[in-house]
């Protein structure tokens, strides 16, 4: 190719497509390289389908890095409301759904790729889709981009260059590690990588018990030494999934326990007493019947008195009621891995960027943004707002 651009971009996802944007914006052209055969792979899948692109509530608070003070540079030159704004100015309003996450009232993630698709073409962007980037080499001043399309190697030279192409998970989509290969290459420091944002799994004598409570979800405060979270969670074939799950899976670490208050608003002990001054027959299952679906309470038959009327149950047996349901303990075995992970925890670490532009302090003209560097955000949106914000500090910088 011979068209001369300030920067090459490696990944079109919400990093890369905001990054080329916003040079655009500033006057700068750029060539973004995908792999895929569209943009925005994991955009499309995003909140199934509906794509949670920002939270209102973000703050460094919600990121999980080495260095979470890393992130306040980019946070405050890209905020929530610049996102905000950057959409409505292209048609896409929000709605807020729970704890602050913005969805597009169309509730198409299309929507938000059409945005970028279009404003890359007005600004003379240009895009390389089915393209993979192979390696990247500096010589001199210029870096050598070899990529390769329908088979053949190709090569294009540029001053900078982003890389924007994601993190390890969900390989179906176009995940690679070749960030991960380049930074490694150029001799940048790599921050430990595992599966966020990912379901747990139960093995051993447990497991049968899990699946058979396979598709209940019950509203629990879910939390280890580090942090809780007061959401979902759903039992599953394999073990444990939802969004409070989810969240504190990006906390978690092999061989540790998850404790689970599967009843957070209320005291059972207190409810049990206080329904058995004026119901002292009815019986314990009938009595959990009302906060749990009939599948889980059988459930508790191997586990708790729950055919005892609430008369006769015992202060061993109300204790058991109440560590039960207020300290459920769960070792997880694993992880369900990086195809079920949402994000990657881990990447490339914040000690060799410039937290004011993102280029590497080691070699000069290359920068990394959004998943493969070492922030991971909790689940809502907040990967996306520090996508977004990644990409408009680079394209500030190259």
């Amino acid at each position: 190719m011979s068209k001369k651009y300030d920067a090459v971009v490696i990944g079109g996802g919400a990093c890369g497509l905001m990054c080329a944007v916003q040079a655009g914006y500033l006057g700068k052209s750029v060539l973004i390289i995908e792999k895929n055969d569209k943009l925005g792979a994991k955009i499309l899948i995003s909140g199934g389908g509906r794509c949670n692109y920002t939270n209102l509530y973000a703050s460094k608070e919600n990121y999980i890095s080495e260095n979470p003070h890393f992130l306040n540079s980019s946070l405050s030159q890209w905020t929530v409301e610049d996102t905000i704004a950057f959409f409505e100015a292209n048609g896409i309003y929000g709605q807020e759904k729970t704890l602050g996450q913005l969805f597009p009232k169309s509730n198409k993630a299309k929507d938000i790729i059409d945005v970028f698709a279009n404003l890359c073409e007005d600004l003379g962007q240009d895009i390389l889709l089915n393209s993979s980037a192979v390696s990247v080499e500096k010589n001199g001043e210029l870096f050598e981009i070899i990529y390769e399309r329908n088979g053949k190697d190709n090569k294009i030279t540029a001053p900078k260059v982003v890389m924007a192409s994601g993190g390890l998970p969900i390989a179906k989509m176009g995940a690679t590690d070749f960030a991960l290969k380049t930074a490694v290459k150029f001799g940048l420091t790599l921050t430990k990588t595992a599966p966020a944002l990912v379901p747990l799994t139960i093995t051993g004598k447990d497991q049968q018990w899990f699946a058979n409570l396979s598709g209940n979800s019950i509203f629990s405060v879910v939390s280890n030494d580090k942090i809780s979270f007061e959401e979902n969670i759903l039992f599953t074939h394999w073990g444990l999934s939802g969004p409070a799950i989810l969240q504190i899976s990006s906390y978690w670490r092999p061989g540790e326990i998850i404790n689970i208050n599967l009843l957070p608003d209320i005291n059972i002990a207190e409810a049990i007493l206080k329904e058995r001054q004026h119901n002292g027959k009815k019986h314990l299952s009938n009595f959990l019947s009302q906060y749990y679906t009939k599948k889980f309470v059988e459930a508790l038959e191997s586990i708790l008195p729950i055919h005892k009327n609430l008369a006769s149950l015992s202060k061993e047996d109300l204790l058991s009621v109440e560590n039960f349901i207020h300290h459920f303990k769960v070792k997880p075995a694993g992880d369900k891995g990086y195809d079920k992970a949402e994000v990657m925890r881990g990447g490339v670490s914040t000690n060799e960027l410039s937290s004011k532009t993102l280029e590497s302090k080691k070699v000069k003209g290359l920068y990394f943004g959004g998943e493969c560097v070492d922030i991971t955000g909790w689940l809502g949106g907040y990967n996306f707002q520090w996508a977004w914000a990644s990409g408009y500090v680079i394209a500030q910088n190259i």
